[in-house]
């Protein structure tokens, strides 16, 4: 299939669709799911369920994405149908919640898997954890600085890491299965419950859940490059969305093959435990692998938070600084650099399930601010050409599931979601001084300019336009913007 991609447009993006889905999160978020769901049965549930709301939310992108046929996702469609506000309110969540939280969570997961086989018996400590992983970040970021190419070449290399590691669970799982070691998964023991589950704690559930599922909107953000979107868009959907549903549940019913609830609750790193009780002599390939895995996915993420950087800069939400790249090596290195700080300051400070949740509750909410925008778009401007148009169950049917899993998991942790809501309030004072405010004082456009020429003097970057007029320090006609 990977020969016929290089042919097929079509299928190359369904693969595109499938991997950028399938990420380091299935080896961080099972425990979560548990935790909260209080039950086997139910946690499954919960993974199958998750894969049918990110399968409506697709749907309902696909349609945004050949209406408005702009790449940059939610917040090019936000901004498109709600003005400049919302869409910032959604780029300033994403700068420093969502990417920055996202990568911390993935660089802690790969040091406690690279750690975790020399503390077998304990959790790896705090320091070393943090250590290792910030040393992750700062390389990773040197690459994605020096070279767009070494990029994508470790993400191609890496991913290899992500598709072992999840064959092998599989394919041990149902052995043991067939060897008829499967008594967690019997229904009598599956749905035995230590406390009656709250619908609060079923909604973190599926919070940690989603972590997993993160990337279901990723074509969103290029669509302008796919190739006939009207018809790729929702193959992409029905091929990746079930195969990455199954593919996900198949690896939670392999870790419960081989480990009771109490075992994988109390394990730091399930891939670890996994391979430790099946594989023998052959379990240090398990922490490679998932190592692997993260360290691409760490590379991934980087790559893709500095581009929606750079399409905000450019845009005029963010400082221009932001939208310029290596003189060289065409990379965006001050964009690169605002992610790795931000992402450098939350893994120090949080702790990877809080964190989770943290991110997934933000996620959540700008997956509904764009879904409503479609069903605003359909009232205010019915005559649209609409390539792609969904029956309307489809969007309401998520609103109404969205409504409710935000309600009750701001309930059950007013803390950890409620930060969340209030970094992005942050935003609405920011908006209007730094984007809406024309008229400002002639020192701040000078002391813009100074920032903004010292950052090229270090990074030696420079808008990319062609015309060389546009890659002074701060040109006269963007002050007057």
């Amino acid at each position: 299939s990977l020969c016929l991609s290089s042919h097929n447009p079509s299928i190359e993006q369904h693969h595109k669709q499938c991997w950028n889905i399938i990420g380091s999160g299935i080896f961080i978020s099972p425990k979560g799911v548990l935790e909260h769901a209080g039950s086997v049965g139910l946690s499954l549930i919960v993974w199958v369920c998750g894969g049918g709301i990110c399968a409506l939310g697709s749907l309902c992108y696909a349609e945004l994405g050949v209406t408005i046929p702009k790449s940059g996702g939610d917040y090019s469609y936000v901004t498109e149908i709600f003005g400049g506000l919302v869409g910032f309110l959604l780029l300033w969540s994403a700068v420093l919640i969502m990417y920055p939280t996202t990568l911390a969570v993935i660089a802690l997961t790969f040091s406690n898997y690279v750690l975790q086989p020399a503390f077998q018996n304990c959790l790896p400590p705090f320091i070393a954890t943090r250590l290792l992983a910030t040393i992750c970040i700062l390389f990773l970021t040197w690459v994605n600085c020096s070279s767009v190419r070494w990029a994508t070449r470790i993400q191609d290399v890496f991913t290899v890491g992500k598709l072992l590691a999840l064959v092998l669970i599989i394919v041990v799982g149902l052995i043991q299965i067939s060897r008829g070691h499967y008594d967690a998964l019997r229904p009598s023991v599956a749905f035995e419950f230590s406390e009656d589950p709250s619908v609060g704690q079923i909604a973190l559930a599926f919070l940690q859940a989603s972590f997993a599922y993160s990337g279901w909107n990723f074509l969103n953000y290029v669509t302008e490059e796919v190739v006939e979107p009207r018809k790729n868009l929702p193959r992409a959907i029905y091929v990746s969305i079930p195969l990455v549903t199954l593919v996900y549940t198949m690896t939670n019913i392999a870790y419960f093959s081989s480990m009771t609830p109490e075992e994988l609750l109390a394990s730091n790193a399930v891939a670890v435990t996994f391979g430790e009780k099946l594989l023998g002599m052959f379990s240090w390939v398990m922490p490679i692998s998932v190592a692997l895995s993260t360290f691409g996915g760490i590379n991934g993420y980087l790559f893709t938070s500095s581009r929606l950087c750079f399409s905000g800069a450019r845009e005029g939400h963010l400082p221009y600084l932001l939208a310029m790249i290596h003189l060289k090596n065409c990379t965006p290195i001050p964009a690169l650099l605002l992610c790795c700080i931000a992402t450098i300051v939350i893994l120090c400070i949080g702790e990877t399930h809080n964190l989770i949740n943290y991110v997934s509750f933000i996620n959540y909410l700008s997956y509904g601010v764009t879904i409503a925008g479609l069903l605003y778009l359909r009232k205010k401007r019915p005559n649209l050409a609409r390539p792609i148009k969904v029956n309307m169950l489809v969007p309401i049917t998520y609103m109404i599931f969205w409504a409710v899993l935000l309600g009750f998991s701001l309930y059950s942790e007013p803390v950890v979601c409620g930060l969340g809501m209030v970094i992005m309030l942050t935003g609405v004072p920011v908006y209007f001084v730094g984007v809406q405010w024309k008229e400002k004082p002639k020192w701040v456009y000078r002391l813009l300019e100074k920032v903004t020429y010292m950052g090229q003097k270090l990074c030696y970057v420079v808008f990319p336009q062609e015309d060389t007029s546009e890659t002074e320090p701060l040109t006269a006609f963007k002050a007057t913007d």
